[in-house]
């Protein structure tokens, strides 16, 4: 499979997947008894199908954006499809459902990174699945190309600040802020919509969303953010550590740029994304200016929009913790909110729950683009799918009764060691040790009974179902004998029969043990404290089953893969895994 082909089918093949056959359009209930105008018609709170989708307006044009990213001496412009129920062609006002994206005209066959290195000393049409069924209820749809990409001018930045001025430039053309132009070059303007505004989309279509809300561009009253980006430097890197979205190995912010440049230049902007590529420093993994540019977590208080966020359990392309600091950072500054969890990867939830799914985007948009007071707003914050697929609602996330349960390691590591909540052992310290070796996956290393490869601490079996919920961290005490090294911590469910299933990790470089910005030395034999989160993870150990925490050096499937050999040694009386359980310690025990 091409690069193009998989890397679509990655990011993109939720926004394509064919409109299936939906209760679109009921024309008994459109027309009024005087043959006037239709508007829309809400019922228990929702819209109702009563417009004609195959008789919407469909207009291309460009929308002016305010920077010049490629350069060339003139503002960049987004590319812009409108499709909008026909009766706004007789003055009915509707609001927008709008997705920018940089995979429209599909992308480019790239080449990742190389990552067995030594460590530091498709064209698709511009639509959705959503289109039909919004229109039919009174939302225009509207599609933008990201700059760089298909028939925008500017060029692809990866998250830079480029991406969000095209972005919203979109939002304030619809609110009568910023010029646009058809095809001819005559001005156009959105007459036809109140400027209300709601942005929508998965991964990067769902990440472009976060950035233009973190602007606090007046008219975006909504947001549905997708298994989407709040930060990019945690996207490609982690705790100083270079690390790759699951199943991409090598893949960085000049790989992507590279892959969504389609627009007809195909020259201009190679200066810019070679600035990337130096820019985004492969070699020590700190975070930088250019990574801090990328991050919407530090403008959450901007955001005006209320944010309905989704995200896959199981999604290794774009982690949890995405999510899970978007909606904490939203939490601190008081944006109304709601998090859909499900128990799927990196995927739409309409695949997953597909009524329940669309009744709550049609409650959500009659409410804060048509001001419906359907209570949508007060109800529980939180929707979750337990590894059942049952759903629950609940007040909020994580749950309500987690509270961090310490456990310490206990000798026995190469084998399998222990995990106590007695507290640090007393006596002289014990050393474990093993060594790196890069072409082992952490699954092979869970499972091996010994290991000189992984360091492995469990339980005792839970006696009764054991909730995870939240972000756990690890503290270890631990020496090298090189320069270098990775870092990895694994929480593993155990089942009575021997299987496992890993329920989280995390990654770390010991040179950016105090600060994920500055490198500082790690001298052979010195003994360091490396503290550091895992994904953030809501998760049920069955009774009968144990937790287990691994420790190891590089990760096969997602850091840098340096040639075997490095040697790790873990004080284990001093090394420690903490847990967000339901009942904390109680619980726990």
């Amino acid at each position: 499979m091409s690069r193009a082909t998989w890397r679509s089918a990655r990011l993109f093949a939720p926004l394509l997947t064919a409109v299936v056959a939906l209760p679109l359009f009921a024309p008994a209930a459109a027309a009024d008894s005087a043959g006037s105008l239709q508007r829309p018609v809400f019922t228990g709170g929702e819209a109702q199908p009563v417009f004609d989708p195959d008789e919407a307006v469909r207009e291309d044009l460009w929308v002016r954006a305010p920077v010049d990213s490629d350069r060339d001496g003139a503002d960049d412009e987004v590319h812009v499809r409108v499709v909008r129920p026909a009766e706004t062609e007789q003055g009915l006002r509707v609001p927008v459902v709008y997705t920018a994206s940089p995979y429209f005209s599909g992308g480019n066959d790239v080449q990742n990174h190389d990552v067995d290195v030594e460590l530091y000393v498709p064209r698709a049409e511009m639509t959705s699945r959503y289109e039909d069924y919004l229109l039919s209820r009174g939302f225009a749809v509207v599609y933008a190309e990201s700059l760089g990409t298909g028939a925008s001018t500017g060029c692809p930045t990866t998250g830079g600040e480029n991406e969000t001025i095209g972005a919203k430039s979109v939002v304030d053309w619809l609110n009568g802020r910023t010029p646009a132009r058809t095809g001819d070059g005559e001005a156009v303007q959105a007459d036809w919509t109140t400027g209300k505004t709601a942005m929508m989309g998965v991964s990067y279509n769902g990440t472009l969303p976060n950035a233009v809300a973190s602007t606090g561009v007046e008219g975006l009253e909504t947001i549905v953010p997708i298994a989407a980006i709040s930060e990019w430097y945690d996207y490609y890197r982690e705790n100083g550590a270079v690390v790759a979205p699951g199943g991409y190995q090598g893949e960085d912010a000049d790989v992507l740029a590279e892959y969504v440049y389609t627009r007809q230049d195909s020259e201009i902007c190679r200066p810019v994304i070679d600035e990337l590529a130096r820019s985004q420093d492969r070699i020590t993994g700190d975070d930088s200016e250019f990574w801090q540019q990328r991050s919407y977590l530090d403008d959450a208080e901007n955001v005006h929009a209320s944010v309905l966020a989704v995200h896959g359990l199981s999604d290794w392309n774009v982690t949890l913790s995405q999510t899970a600091r978007w909606y904490e950072a939203l939490a601190d500054h008081g944006v109304e909110r709601k998090i859909w969890l499900h128990q799927f990867a990196h995927t739409d939830p309409y695949g997953v729950r597909k009524d329940e799914w669309l009744r709550t985007l049609n409650r959500w948009f009659s409410h804060y683009l048509y001001d419906v007071d359907n209570g949508v707003e007060t109800e529980p914050r939180a929707t979750i799918q337990r590894e059942d697929e049952s759903w629950h609602d609940e007040a909020d996330w994580p749950a309500a009764g987690a509270d961090d349960a310490e456990l310490h390691l206990r000798p026995g590591g190469d084998g399998i060691g222990g995990l106590s909540q007695d507290g640090a052992a007393r006596g002289r310290p014990v050393t474990e040790k093993l060594t790196d070796d890069a072409s082992k996956t952490v699954e092979q290393l869970v499972d091996a009974d010994t290991s000189p490869h992984r360091l492995r601490y469990t339980t005792e079996a839970v006696t009764e179902p054991l909730r995870v919920s939240g972000t756990p961290s690890v503290d270890l005490r631990m020496r090298f004998d090189r320069p270098a090294a990775n870092v990895t911590g694994v929480l593993v469910d155990r089942a009575p029969d021997g299987t496992s299933h890993v329920v989280t990790r995390g990654w770390a470089d010991p040179q950016n043990r105090h600060d994920r910005a500055s490198t500082r030395p790690v001298r052979p034999g010195q003994p360091y404290r490396l503290s550091f989160d895992l994904q953030p993870q809501d998760y049920v150990v069955d009774e009968g089953h144990r937790l287990e925490f691994v420790v190891l050096s590089s990760d096969h499937d997602f850091t840098l893969r340096p040639r075997p050999g490095t040697g790790v040694a873990v004080d284990v009386k001093h090394s420690s895994v903490t847990v967000p359980v339901v009942g904390g310690d109680g619980a726990m025990r």
